[in-house]
């Protein structure tokens, strides 16, 4: 019996033991599991703590297993990838290879999103038959065919490939047979080519993103298409599409919430539905950048049967006429409203009603006319973005604006207010992260007079704020943007303490000296801006803490340049022109970053050093009107003028200084809409063509140029300037150079102008120079040279005045030979001696004594008593 017993337990030991093997889950894919720990290891990466530390992988992390059959049904692998010590951007990605998860032959779920993986193709989920959700966004595949396959997953409901580098084309036949599809996600692609019909016909269809690619051509639907009656979400937005949409194609849509198709500049829309109310109540509609038809302004068409608009963007359309009245008539439950770079016209008075749910509002570059209600606190309590620039708005700014408390953005500038700005703005907006109020008629005091400001990005500038700033001011603003005002006094030495990255007070009326302490600025300040005002003395010596990416001081009376006011090595723009520093330009060399280099009109003497050829990220260099003496360096021709205008680090130099806000977004999967305002540089002036000209950001990557004029420099121009075969703009005029003017210079092939004038060179203009067709102004005025003046190509275009003062050159005759005879260039015309009334006396008795002598001797021979008398004779 006892042994009896003693079997029964080892049977029920046996099963107990093969019960805890079910629960948990079969070699295999423990094995599958662990490969992918080890290729994490391997990517130096850490790994979930749960993994190996026991046989059944059912209960570790991320890892679901069914209720019935012990097999893995889910694996939520999503920012698996954690490189230890190093940010993902840093690390080599994860290499993963995606025939691991061939083993879980039940699975449905897998998540393997944000991981920065390399992965190769969707080959190696093939045998998963029971997959329904595959979300494999922010990754990186390798290869164009990574759609091939997919047309293979037919069990498939969810694809979400969001931001995984996926190039290639779409294929009608990829998609015929997931015939369970209900959403397919692949934003932020390179997949290019036609949208492939096929996906229209998928009739589970709910939502549809291929915004963000490279996709062409017309939309593969029309008014026969059997387009899925649950399609609840479109997305084409960011393409090349083009031809028609019409939204008559989607009335069989009963379900349809949301529509993007923005960004498409080639793609007509059509709001017409032609007399039928749509079976659908749109939530989100955005149509900014498309040919949208002004019939969206003026009807008909079916926008004013949408009750539920919570998110209407018209931006960017060239709409004509009034402000559409089913905007705010029929629609009181917009959280969002763009209709901002239209030519809409009219007043903004009918805004103001029935949108109390109003989160953000962006009416900017229309033309709207009218005043801010008194109350637009009460009309618009939970307004947080009011952006109404580059309008005709006029009247005071409505201090109930502080009112609303969560308001973060105000930019309300290059428009007609008046008045001053009410001081609860600088003080009272707890949220207010820009106060963008530029290019207005607001006067009085600069902040209201107050000294402690709240506001992250404060742009008064182009106003008629007047007096002087305040004292003891404090606060953290990252942006502070004055210039162009009625601004006078000293800078409180406060004014230092304030730690912004952006500053200007340029063009106003300020004087003194710059108090040392604006080296505290050393961590934060990376844009100063002090230029045309009346500062005098010296820059501070600041060690070379000051961390400025762009320097601008000039037209000021400045006379001493510290060396060590900022750090050299990492400035890019420098601008100390028109004051009256002095001393030589031996630190030169060391600004290895800069871009643009204006010095002119100072007084720096000296030489220029060889060592100005370190500098190979110039664009322009400007030592005009020095006293610099001395041969230009040979080396200055290998310096590369504008090769690197086009770096990606440069063009984004100076968008980094970026604030705004964000929205939580109406789909789970989108980032959060956010509204961006970066910092926008004043312009920089140039001299070229004989003319002043003033450029804006596009400054940095137009115009390339050397201007070495009105110096005392000498000596032959080097040959080496030739190869500088991007730059547009050379002026050496008003030197002592001497010898011939090199024939290299035809080889300068962007040169627009040209300008030798002025100096003692000699011999003939050469021939090569007619190859510069892009040359439009050209002068060698006042020099020595002789031979003939081209008239081929560009130089048949140059008037007289481009040779005057060079008395041996010659035109070139019909024969095309220098003709002495004809069209020598002039020489200066010769100073004019005043004629004296003596002089004008001794002409006139000598003419009286010249007639009379030859009438006497025509008298002698014609008259016969005068013959009688010379026969006499």
């Amino acid at each position: 019996m006892s042994s009896y017993i003693q079997t029964m337990l080892c049977i029920l030991c046996m099963l107990r033991s093969m019960f805890h093997m079910a629960c948990g889950c079969i070699a295999e894919e423990r094995i599958a599991l662990m490969h992918v720990r080890s290729s994490l290891v391997k990517a130096d990466s850490s790994v979930p703590d749960s993994w190996g530390q026991s046989d059944e992988c059912c209960s570790w992390e991320r890892v679901t297993c069914g209720d019935k059959v012990p097999r893995v049904s889910g694996l939520d692998l999503s920012n698996m990838y954690a490189p230890q010590g190093n940010s993902i951007a840093d690390s080599e990605c994860w290499r993963l290879n995606l025939t691991a998860f061939s083993a879980f032959r039940e699975l449905q779920l897998l998540d393997l999103s944000w991981n920065h993986a390399c992965l190769q193709s969707l080959d190696g989920l093939q045998g998963l038959t029971k997959l329904r959700y595959l979300n494999l966004s922010a990754n990186s595949f390798i290869g164009n065919d990574t759609m091939g396959s997919l047309g293979k997953l037919a069990s498939l409901e969810v694809i979400n490939l969001v931001g995984s580098n996926i190039s290639g084309t779409l294929q009608n036949t990829a998609f015929k047979n997931l015939k369970h599809m209900r959403e397919l996600h692949l934003r932020s692609n390179q997949l290019s080519g036609s949208i492939p019909s096929s996906l229209f016909e998928l009739p589970r269809l709910e939502y549809l993103d291929l915004s963000e690619n490279l996709f062409q051509g017309h939309i593969p639907m029309s008014s026969f298409a059997s387009i899925s009656s649950a399609l609840r979400t479109l997305k084409l937005s960011g393409n090349n599409l083009s031809g028609a949409f019409h939204f008559f194609w989607l009335r069989n849509c009963t379900m349809l919430e949301k529509i993007d198709l923005s960004g498409n500049s080639d793609l007509s829309i059509d709001v017409k539905f032609h007399g039928l109310v749509p079976p659908f109540q749109l939530r989100s509609l955005v149509l900014s950048g498309c040919k949208t038809d002004d019939s969206i302004v003026v009807g008909p068409n079916f926008l004013g049967t949408q009750r539920h608009l919570q998110m209407l963007d018209l931006s960017h359309n060239n709409l004509t006429g009034g402000v559409p009245d089913w905007i705010f008539a029929n629609i009181a439950t917009l959280v969002y409203l763009n209709i901002a770079s239209n030519s809409l016209v009219g007043s903004i008075d009918p805004m103001w009603q029935h949108q109390s749910a109003l989160e953000m509002i962006n009416i900017s570059s229309n033309h709207f006319v009218g005043q801010l209600p008194t109350n637009v606190s009460s009309v618009l309590p939970n307004l947080e973005v009011l952006v109404a620039s580059n309008n005709i708005i006029s009247g005071y700014l409505p201090p109930s604006l502080c009112n609303i408390s969560n308001i973060r953005i105000v930019d309300l500038s290059n428009n007609k207010f008046t008045g001053e700005v009410p001081t609860c703005f600088f003080t009272d907006c707890p949220y207010l992260t820009i106060l963008k109020l530029s290019n207005n008629n607001l006067g009085g005091l600069i902040f209201g007079g107050v000294s402690d400001l709240s506001v992250a990005a404060i742009y008064l500038d182009s106003n008629k704020f007047e007096g002087t700033l305040p004292n003891n001011l404090s606060g953290n603003p990252v942006i502070m943007d004055l210039h162009d005002n009625k601004l006078s006094g000293k800078l409180d030495t406060s004014f230092w303490g304030l730690s912004p990255q952006v500053l200007s007070v340029a063009s106003n009326n300020l004087t003194g000296e710059i108090h040392p302490a604006i080296c505290k600025l050393s961590s934060s300040l990376q844009i100063l801006d002090m230029s045309d005002n009346n500062f005098v003395g010296s820059t501070p010596n600041c060690a070379g803490e000051l961390q400025l990416y762009l320097l601008n001081m000039s037209r000021n009376s400045l006379s001493r340049f510290s060396r060590g006011f900022f750090n050299r090595c990492c400035i890019t723009v420098l601008d100390l022109r028109y004051n009256q520093f002095h001393g030589d330009l031996d630190w030169m060399h060391s600004l290895a970053q800069t871009r643009l280099l204006l010095l002119g009109g100072n007084r720096f003497g000296g030489q220029i050093s060889p060592n100005i050829c370190h500098l190979q990220y110039l664009n322009i260099i400007d030592l005009s009107d020095n006293r610099i003496s001395g041969s230009v360096p040979p080396c200055i021709g290998a310096i590369s003028f504008g090769y690197h205008a086009d770096d990606l680090d440069f063009q984004t130099l100076f968008n980094f200084i970026v604030l705004g806000t964000g929205f939580s977004s109406m789909d789970n999967d989108d980032p959060p809409f956010m509204y961006d305002t970066p910092y926008d540089l004043q312009g920089f002036t140039f001299s070229t063509k004989g003319n002043i000209y003033a450029y804006s950001r596009s400054f940095f990557s137009l115009m390339f140029g050397i201007d070495l004029s009105g110096n005392m420099l000498s000596g032959e121009i080097p040959w080496e300037i030739g190869n500088l075969t991007r730059v547009k703009s050379l002026n050496l005029s008003n030197n002592h150079f001497s010898g011939r003017i090199p024939a290299s210079l035809a080889n300068m092939s962007a040169v627009e102008s040209l300008d030798l004038s002025h100096n003692e060179l000699d011999g003939a203009i050469p021939s090569q120079l007619s190859r510069l067709w892009s040359l439009e102004v050209f002068s060698v005025a006042y020099n020595n040279l002789s031979g003939c003046i081209p008239d081929s190509a560009q130089f048949a275009s140059f008037s007289i005045d481009s040779y005057i003062g060079n008395k041996n050159l010659q035109n070139m005759s019909l024969g095309n030979v220098c003709s002495p005879g004809s069209g020598r260039a002039p020489a200066p015309a010769p100073e004019d001696v005043d004629e004296t009334p003596d002089d004008l006396i001794l002409y006139v008795v000598c003419a009286s004594f010249v007639l009379a002598f030859w009438a006497t001797i025509a008298f002698s021979f014609c008259h016969p008593c005068g013959r009688a008398v010379m026969l006499r004779l």
